[in-house]
C-alpha cells in the first residue's frame, strides 16, 4: 500500500483514519459524507483532498489498510501448529475480539465492506481481499487433525457448528458489551465462560 500521508503528523493522520472509518462504517460508502469526515478529524477539507484525489481513493485506502491489520494483527498470531479445531478457534476467537478491541472502527468498517455484494475495487485490491479470504480459510481449517473427532460425525458439518457457535458467543459478548469502552473490559469471566461452553463441544463431537 503506497503511503499517503508522508510527512504529516501521526497523530492527525490517525485522527483522520479514525475519523474515515467510523464515517463509512455508519453510512456505508454511497452515504459517507467527506464533510462529516473532516468535522470529526478536525481538518480542512484540502486537507483531505490534497492526501486523496477523491472519496472513492480514500475508500480503497481504508480498504487496505484494514485488510493489512487483518492480516498482521489477527491471521499471524493464530497458531498454524495447533491441530486441535476447536483449540484453533478458541485462538481465533480471542486474537478477535482483542483486535476488535483495539480496532473497533475497522471491524465495524470491515462488517460493511463484507456485506457489499459486489465492491467496487481496482483490481490490485480485489486480488488482496481475495487472498485475504484464502488466508482467512486457512486458518481456520489447514492442518487440523480430523482424527480428534468421534467415528460417526460428519467432521465437516460439525466443523461449521462449532464456527457458528464461537461466532454466536462473540457476537452476544459485543451485544452485551455494547455502548462500552472494549479496551477497559476485563475479560477474564467472559473467557471463563467461554472456556466452559468449547468443554460441552468437546465432550459432544470428540473421542
Amino acid at each position: 500500500m503506497t503511503e499517503k500521508f508522508q510527512g504529516l503528523d501521526k497523530h492527525k493522520r490517525q485522527r483522520i483514519l479514525d475519523a474515515a472509518f467510523m464515517e463509512f462504517a455508519d453510512n456505508g460508502y454511497e452515504r459517507a459524507s467527506t464533510n462529516q469526515i473532516v468535522k470529526n478529524a478536525a481538518i480542512g477539507k484540502g486537507m483531505l483532498f490534497y492526501y486523496f484525489q477523491s472519496k472513492k481513493d480514500l475508500y480503497h485506502y481504508l480498504v487496505d489498510d484494514a485488510l493489512q491489520i487483518i492480516r498482521n494483527q489477527y491471521f499471524n498470531l493464530i497458531d498454524m501448529e495447533e491441530t486441535d479445531f476447536i483449540e484453533r478457534m478458541r485462538q481465533a476467537t480471542q486474537v478477535k475480539m482483542t483486535c476488535l478491541a483495539e480496532n473497533p472502527d475497522v471491524f465495524n468498517f470491515l462488517g460493511t465492506f463484507f456485506l457489499e455484494s459486489n465492491p467496487d475495487l481496482p483490481s490490485y485490491l480485489a486480488e488482496h481481499y481475495e487472498q485475504l479470504l484464502r488466508e482467512g480459510n486457512a486458518v481456520m481449517y489447514e492442518n487440523i487433525d480430523k482424527t480428534y473427532f468421534r467415528n460417526d460425525v460428519d467432521v465437516d458439518k460439525v466443523f461449521k457448528l462449532i464456527h457458528w457457535a464461537m461466532d454466536g458467543y462473540q457476537n452476544e459478548i459485543i451485544t452485551r458489551l455494547k455502548g462500552q469502552k472494549l479496551s477497559s473490559v476485563d475479560f477474564t469471566p467472559y473467557w471463563e465462560e467461554f472456556y466452559a461452553y468449547l468443554d460441552i463441544l468437546k465432550k459432544s463431537f470428540y473421542k
